[in-house]
């Protein structure tokens, strides 16, 4: 895998997974942990080693996104940051409008930070501001505050060229009426990009525990869906269509990185449980998956053990085709058909089409251009089967 990117191609995109939090907020299932001891110098050499077999991998492909995401990464130590930055420079060409995206909690001590990682290179941060009332903050169990929130966001616009913060909704309690004002005072803090993910009780987290027993509460269905409707309602009104299914944007301030994901770009997962997508010497697309516990994937990479791979595959036609799919129809895009041929060799059979288009579902947007609507994207998931099991070879 040497040389240019192969045509076509959206970008090449770095996604670093640092996977340290100071706490577990209990609605959460991402790859974070609390460590009492984090050795600095073994995790640099660590993910500089990951760096470099990835690099190995993707020699001459232009990178146009770093992404920072975890876990928390505004807890990274700076050097650390300046050290990964300055490898992937070294190792690879960089688009002239490289995006570097780094997450953050708004607390006051990670804000303190901001400059510093500005200097370093990050140009666009994503701050986890969640809630706008303190009450929810606590249950979610975020350890800012709502003015912390507002104070750090005003920092991150100073700091920053491009910047967004995220909003959970659905939450315990909340009516439409409560989420319009909420959402008023978010879009008075002049986002350029903001995302909006509604609560979901995942296995294994605290909240579903709470939830199993009885003892935590969401809206019901109606409410839920009225909140979901507000939200693509008031945002798009103010200026931020939503360009997926929960985030939104004015037009150019979409994150770019993202993007390279739903538009089924390549890109390499470096650091415990992260994922990647290559492609290989033969256009087949490669599916990455790195050791998900954090000291077990570091003894891999300081071992010598390339990336820290727990697993590596080939993906078959019908699991391109899918995965394609499932992303691009997340997107106001949606997913070009012509490129689902070139990816997978595979297409839909025009009765799955006709059909979700006469239920409403689905819209050909271009002569080879197919989007969900806003019901459809309700039911992508039932969508997407009724797609994939209509899937036949192009030249069948």
């Amino acid at each position: 895998m040497q040389g240019a990117l192969p045509n076509g191609e959206p970008g090449f995109g770095i996604y670093i997974h640092w996977p340290f939090c100071l706490s577990k907020c209990p609605y959460c299932d991402f790859n974070s942990h609390v460590a009492e001891h984090i050795p600095a110098e073994d995790w640099r050499r660590g993910y500089l080693a990951a760096l470099d077999w990835f690099a190995g991998r993707t020699a001459g492909w232009r990178v146009s996104s770093v992404f920072f995401g975890g876990g928390t990464p505004s807890l990274m130590p700076l050097a650390l940051v300046e050290a990964l930055l300055a490898r992937i420079a070294a190792r690879w060409p960089l688009a002239d409008d490289v995006e570097i995206t780094l997450e953050a909690n708004p607390t006051s001590a990670e804000a303190g930070n901001f400059a510093a990682f500005a200097a370093a290179g990050v140009n666009r941060l994503s701050l986890g501001v969640q809630a706008l009332r303190d009450a929810d903050l606590a249950v979610l169990g975020r350890t800012h505050t709502a003015d912390e929130a507002r104070r750090a966001w005003a920092l991150a616009q100073r700091h920053f060229p491009r910047a967004s913060f995220d909003l959970i909704y659905a939450r315990p309690g909340q009516t439409p009426a409560a989420w319009a004002r909420e959402l008023d005072e978010a879009l008075a803090m002049q986002p350029e990009h903001l995302s909006a993910y509604q609560l979901t009780m995942e296995p294994e987290t605290p909240f579903f525990r709470l939830h199993e027993r009885g003892r935590l509460t969401l809206p019901d269905e109606e409410t839920s869906l009225a909140l979901h409707a507000l939200t693509q309602e008031k945002l798009a009104a103010a200026g931020l269509p939503s360009y997926e299914v929960s985030n939104h944007a004015r037009p150019g301030a979409e994150c770019r990185h993202n993007l390279l994901y739903w538009r089924y770009g390549p890109y390499a997962g470096v650091g415990p449980g992260a994922h990647g997508r290559l492609i290989d010497a033969d256009g087949r697309r490669l599916a990455l998956t790195a050791t998900r516990a954090p000291t077990r994937w570091l003894q891999q990479v300081l071992r010598g053990d390339g990336a820290g791979l727990a697993e590596e595959q080939v993906l078959t036609p019908e699991q391109v085709a899918m995965e394609y799919l499932l992303m691009s129809l997340r997107t106001r895009e949606g997913a070009d058909l012509r490129r689902l041929a070139r990816l997978s060799g595979l297409q839909p059979a025009p009765g799955a089409l006709a059909a979700l288009q006469a239920e409403g579902l689905l819209r050909q947007s271009a002569p080879h251009c197919i989007t969900t609507t806003t019901r459809g994207r309700l039911v992508l998931e039932s969508l997407l089967s009724v797609l994939v099991e209509g899937l036949r070879p192009v030249h069948g």
